[in-house]
């Protein structure tokens, strides 16, 4: 059991993809920035999909620089931990394809 959480472009083409076994703290920050807590099911996704918009994306990546700032993660993105700098990937190569295409799928696995 794990965390597999994927993004999707509008062709279902996987642009991002972050992994976290079901133990893992980390995996409650990714569904906490995307405000998906709905979709954890514990140990594991709930296997919903959700469509994030431009702005929603940026809202992630606005959460996950206020958690830096705060010092719940480390203030600088070049020194983060693996699993945080998963996070921090998965939700720039999310906001990319949303400004794209105008919205991106996510799948909580």
């Amino acid at each position: 059991m794990g965390h597999d959480i994927a993004g999707y472009n509008k062709e279902g083409k996987e642009i991002a993809y972050a992994r976290f076994s079901m133990g893992n703290s980390n995996a409650r920050i990714i569904y906490n920035v995307l405000d998906a807590t709905k979709y954890d099911a514990g140990v594991s996704g709930s296997g919903a999909v959700a469509t994030y918009t431009v702005e929603q994306m940026e809202r992630a990546l606005n959460n996950f620089k206020e958690l830096c700032k705060r010092g719940i993660l480390l203030s600088d993105i070049d020194s983060l931990p693996w699993d945080q700098k998963q996070i921090y990937d998965f939700i720039i190569n999310c906001r990319s394809i949303a400004q794209k295409e105008g919205n991106v799928r996510v799948c909580f696995a």
